[in-house]
């Protein structure tokens, strides 16, 4: 059974960082691209990061390009996300989510094409 768990999440101020991490459980990680969602009150959830199960590509939104960083550790079983020079407007329950790909250099950042999720972490950043 694919389980993740997110976790690192929190108040930060403007212009702050946080990391936030997703801990994966019940099958082989280095298997699965992984996604990183995001959903604002009243929004729909948005995706805005993936890496590849190589780790070799990796994508961003625009909106956190320059500003967010997201690698794996498959030894670990975890997948991170830096998060940089933090705005008010990065507030959300933050999901990651994985996604069985052909490629090993390939990821997504469309909802559909993810497999399983996390339960969510709430950041809040405040101004």
């Amino acid at each position: 059974q694919l389980n993740l768990v997110e976790s690192g999440g929190g108040l930060a101020q403007l212009g702050g960082s946080l990391r936030l991490s997703c801990a994966a459980s019940g099958f082989m990680l280095n298997y699965y691209a992984i996604g990183w969602f995001r959903q604002a009150p009243g929004k729909e959830r948005e995706g805005i990061s993936c890496i590849s199960r190589s780790g070799g590509s990796t994508d961003y939104a625009d909106v956190v390009k320059g500003r967010f960083t997201v690698s794996r550790d498959n030894a670990k079983s975890t997948v991170y996300l830096q998060m940089n020079s933090l705005k008010p407007e990065d507030t959300a329950v933050y999901y990651c989510a994985v996604a069985r790909t052909y490629s090993s250099d390939y990821c997504g950042r469309t909802k559909a094409e993810y497999d399983a999720w996390g339960q969510g972490t709430q950041v809040t950043v405040s101004s």
